[in-house]
């Protein structure tokens, strides 16, 4: 079952996707919205598994919204526009929005549409989570051959002696080696100057 909130500040457009999404099999309305500024609540209290946005063109309002629910809870968001515009397309993908359809909210046409829109999220969020793994990784590994540096300077020690002693120090303390061995090697270096 998909869950859909909805954003839409026109009453009978809502009304109409609404009844659209309750037609349609494993879907359901969790929340109708007419205005974009209880989005970031909304989506905290019912968690949807996509938001859907019909507007005729994508307002600050609504993508200083997006950008806020995204930062503390992102979804995928669809937003239907009328607005083809490079611009607003642009700002809009920039505030979160998984998929950006112009060509009108053809009800036969939403379930692929939420379908795209949450595997493009999901695949977004899987590289977000990538990304920030390598850069911990990185910050790790720099951290390591500082401390390494440091030890070989000191003791006069070679680099996998070094890189021996900082893994001994870490085991000893039940520390990680990037984490906490290797910045009290540099902590302590730095106070003895």
């Amino acid at each position: 079952m998909i869950t859909v909130l909805i954003v839409d500040h026109t009453p009978t457009r809502a009304s109409a996707l609404q009844e659209a999404l309750a037609a349609m099999a494993g879907i359901r309305v969790v929340c109708a919205l007419d205005s974009p500024l209880e989005l970031h609540a909304r989506v905290a209290e019912f968690r949807p598994d996509v938001v859907l946005i019909d507007t005729e063109s994508p307002s600050r309002d609504v993508l200083e919204q997006l950008a806020v629910m995204n930062a503390a809870a992102p979804r995928p968001v669809v937003m239907f526009s009328d607005d083809a515009g490079d611009q607003p397309i642009r700002e809009a993908i920039r505030a979160g929005v998984s998929a950006y359809i112009v060509d009108g909210l053809a009800p036969g046409r939403l379930h692929p549409i939420l379908r795209v829109a949450m595997e493009r999220f999901d695949k977004e969020q899987r590289l977000r989570a990538e990304l920030e793994d390598t850069k911990e990784k990185l910050a790790s590994r720099k951290v390591i051959e500082r401390a390494k540096g440091i030890l070989m300077k000191q003791r006069g020690i070679s680099e996998d002696e070094a890189f021996a002693m900082l893994r001994e120090h870490a085991m000893a303390r039940g520390l990680k080696l990037g984490d906490a061995a290797a910045k009290q090697v540099i902590d302590i270096a730095s106070l003895l100057g």
